[in-house]
């Protein structure tokens, strides 16, 4: 017989997992012994008057064999009636079945119990053995055979104890080591979450002392500059540029202070920036930053919640450029749908770059950018497309899907 893990196993083993089986087997044995004639071996004990036929040996052994069912789900009562019918066919037949029966069972409840309550079930079983030796001296005509009876249960009794002692050590052991390499697993976590919240707070720390106070020396110092009182014409725009940076900065600020608080509480969910919904605010914010943006949305219906950030970062993102690289520039952003796509233009003509202060770009933006579109399955184009015109064009399928290929980045 093959168990689940491929290896071999005993006849034995595949017995005592069945206990109807084991109980048909030992009723079989008591069926071969009587037709054998073996009866009477402990007859010293017997109370009959003559030797009886060695078939009424079944009248102990079948009860015997009945109570192996009771193996798993009742061991501790099967065990305490297998000793009763086991007394009963030592005073009478003499059989070795509700002895194999008897010892069965004994094992079957040893194993289940405690340290501490398998010493006692020692201390019982010594107690019980004894009693039998003394009793076959007491009882045999000749010392010798009460001497080798005494051998053979002392010899049955302590080898079951000390096997189901050993079986139950042996699962003791399996919990101990599968507990203490959960407990280490546990551990191993507890330092992981311990390092990524030290980490947490470092970036926090970090982000607080450096970067939040540049920003908040910002709004400090573009809200100082509108407190001056001019009256050309001018200055009204340049007020408005003004207050635009006031209220970037004060916004940036706040959503600084959101995210230290996350880094320092640790959790998982925080709110998102808006995605759709919040393209007007980006491109009034666009208008009083130097450019003339226009918003044309022709998209309708809601968008997934994905998909609706990655709208939002990709305006954004292009929006920033065009305010950095294109100052003065025409910029029109377009939102379309259709042909289960999103498609998203940001066309700036005109402008020029800021001279002071210079924001050189990494382009890591973009290639962020570009990220998140490709992970949404669809594509993104970020160039030139003609002489002063940059365009930022990108596609994204409502499903999982392919979309149409987009100009090669660089193509004019």
């Amino acid at each position: 017989m093959i168990t689940e893990t491929g290896r071999p196993r005993g006849v034995f083993r595949a017995l005592a997992d069945r206990p109807a089986a084991l109980a048909g087997s030992y009723l079989l044995l008591a069926i071969v012994l009587a037709a054998l004639g073996w009866s009477g071996l402990w007859s010293m004990f017997s109370l009959l008057p003559d030797r009886v036929s060695p078939w009424w040996g079944l009248a102990t052994a079948a009860p015997a064999c009945a109570l192996v069912l009771l193996r798993r789900r009742a061991p501790l009562a099967g065990l305490v009636a297998a000793a009763i019918v086991f007394v009963a066919d030592l005073l009478t037949v003499g059989g070795l079945v509700p002895l194999l029966v008897l010892l069965e069972l004994f094992h079957a409840r040893t194993v289940r119990l405690a340290p501490a309550r398998r010493r006692r079930m020692l201390w019982m079983m010594i107690v019980s053995t004894l009693a039998l030796v003394v009793s076959a001296l007491a009882l045999a005509d000749d010392p010798r055979e009460a001497v080798m009876v005494g051998i053979q249960f002392v010899g049955l009794a302590g080898l079951t104890y000390w096997y189901a002692n050993s079986v139950a050590q042996s699962r003791e052991l399996v919990a101990l080591y599968r507990q203490r390499a959960d407990d280490t697993a546990r551990l191993a976590a507890l330092d992981r979450t311990a390092a990524v919240q030290g980490e947490r707070d470092r970036m926090a720390r970090e982000l607080h002392d450096v970067v939040a106070g540049h920003i908040s020396a910002i709004a400090i110092r573009s809200e100082a500059a509108l407190g001056l009182q001019t009256g050309d014409a001018e200055e009204t725009q340049e007020r408005r540029a003004l207050r635009a940076m006031r209220d970037a900065s004060l916004e940036a600020h706040g959503a600084l202070r959101t995210m230290i608080q996350v880094l320092r509480s640790g959790e998982s969910d925080f709110q998102l920036p808006p995605g759709r919904a919040g393209l007007p605010g980006l491109v009034e914010a666009a208008n009083g930053s130097g450019v003339a943006a226009t918003l044309n949305d022709e998209g309708g219906g809601g968008l997934p919640a994905q998909l609706d950030q990655a709208v939002g970062s990709v305006v954004r993102e292009a929006l920033a450029n065009s305010v950095r690289h294109s100052s003065g520039a025409d910029v029109d952003v377009r939102l379309s749908r259709g042909e289960g796509e999103v498609r998203v233009n940001v066309v700036s003509r005109g402008g020029s770059a800021l001279a002071s202060p210079a924001l050189a770009g990494s382009g890591m933006g973009l290639e962020l950018l570009r990220e998140r579109v490709r992970a949404l399955g669809g594509e993104l184009f970020a160039g030139p497309e003609g002489a002063g015109v940059w365009a930022v064009r990108a596609r994204l399928p409502e499903q999982e899907g392919a979309c149409a290929r987009l100009p090669e980045e660089g193509a004019a």
